[in-house]
């Protein structure tokens, strides 16, 4: 299609002056499942593919290559690609962090990951993780770059320091607004670091404009870069919804909509909404909330009726600058607290394999947004102060590493 957006690897697939760059040098691919061309062919069947590219290796994210790990701590061991008899590492089972032993197996890195868009989405941590190898080893890293499909808002309190683990990058806002290529050239001047370091960008990219306000809606397929991530509304709910996981609220897990809303078996649906309009309405502007039933056939809640909202993000009631995802589920946390201050809302577990923190301050990068909630006295001006300084603050810093 004239004029269609292309990504990163459909340039370097039609550029034979980007592929001369890794004639001679040996090949690694980053990827997942939703690493595909605008065919559908994946990447790494792509790479196989082209002439010049010698592929030595793949490595595996979260949820691994082939994505089939279905819940988080699940972790995925490596195996030799049954196609291309090329071993794929796994950089979530025994290690997060490439190892020497696979840095060795090749020169350059090519990075081909479909993010959301959330500071929580581990794949940027990766991201990080393989900058901060290639840094000290001397390699190279390529991004092919990808939308970002949630577009340019910001949103969300700054992870405080201390505060960094695997769902926790770096100081970042919940919604950064940067594309994965973008976050690169950011994390390089965040961590200072010396690494051969290379965007493949995106071209025809019309970021931010309707319908998909980030992603290309009509022009590219969706493919679950996660299990539980089934499409655009999911995308454009998990800066909020993700903060469920931190809470014994069910985020949706073991239905057919997970991440888009939320629901419990002893909730009152209407007493909640009504006090969360109470507080603060403006919050719960951009999109369309249906009181709903559910019964989850895992995970929280597995085989009991859940009472719950789910957060309609399409069709007329989706507004893209005024929908935030983050506040409105903030205000569903402290609506719940304000009718039962003794609901055991917080979920004390290892969240990410972290002991001793709660998830839901690891989540958010600090206590800050679970003490507004248990504080009776706090208001949403209060949060909402708090988050519009950091948000300012990183409107200012993201500016330089704009690319489109």
């Amino acid at each position: 299609m004239a004029g269609s957006v292309k990504f990163g690897i459909d340039q370097l697939r039609a550029d034979s002056t980007l592929r001369k760059a890794l004639a001679g040098r040996r090949v690694a691919l980053l990827a997942h499942p939703a690493s595909v061309l605008a065919d559908l062919t994946h990447s790494l069947d792509a790479l196989a593919r082209m002439r010049g590219i010698r592929l030595s290796c793949a490595f595996g994210p979260q949820h691994g290559l082939r994505g089939d790990k279905q819940d988080n701590m699940v972790e995925s061991a490596d195996f030799i690609d049954p196609v291309h008899g090329i071993p794929v590492f796994s950089l979530y089972g025994e290690v997060r962090q490439p190892t020497q032993a696979m840095l060795d197996c090749f020169d350059v890195i090519l990075v081909d990951l479909q993010d959301l868009g959330c500071r929580i989405y581990t794949f940027i941590t990766t991201l990080r993780y393989v900058l901060e190898a290639a840094a000290r080893c001397g390699k190279s890293v390529w991004v092919l770059d990808r939308p970002n499909p949630v577009g340019r808002p910001i949103e969300g309190l700054a992870l405080r320091p201390g505060w960094e683990s695997f769902v926790g990058a770096g100081p970042l806002p919940m919604r950064h607004g940067l594309t994965l290529g973008e976050l690169g050239h950011w994390f390089i001047r965040h961590l200072r670091l010396d690494v051969d370091y290379r965007v493949v960008p995106l071209a025809g990219w019309r970021v931010d404009a309707p319908p998909g306000h980030g992603w290309p809606l009509r022009e590219r397929c969706w493919v679950n870069p996660s299990p539980n991530a089934p499409g655009l509304a999911m995308a454009r709910c998990y800066p909020g919804t993700v903060l469920l996981e931190g809470t014994t609220l069910s985020e949706g897990r073991g239905t057919t909509r997970p991440l888009e809303g939320f629901g419990a078996p002893d909730l009152d649906v209407p007493a909640l909404l009504g006090r969360m309009h109470a507080l603060a309405p403006d919050w719960l502007q951009g999109c369309r909330l249906r009181p709903c039933w559910f019964e989850p056939v895992f995970h929280k809640h597995a085989g009991r009726l859940c009472a719950g909202l789910q957060v309609h993000v399409e069709g007329r009631g989706y507004d893209h600058a005024a929908f935030r995802p983050w506040r409105l589920q903030a205000l569903a946390f402290k609506a719940l607290r304000s009718l039962r201050p003794d609901y055991p809302l917080w979920r004390d577990f290892p969240y990410e394999y972290e002991q001793g923190r709660l998830a839901i301050d690891l989540i958010n990068g600090s206590g800050l947004l679970r003490q507004w909630v248990d504080d009776p006295q706090a208001t949403p001006g209060d949060l909402d102060a708090l988050a519009r300084r950091d948000e300012s603050a990183w409107a200012a810093e993201r500016r330089e590493f704009l690319l489109y």
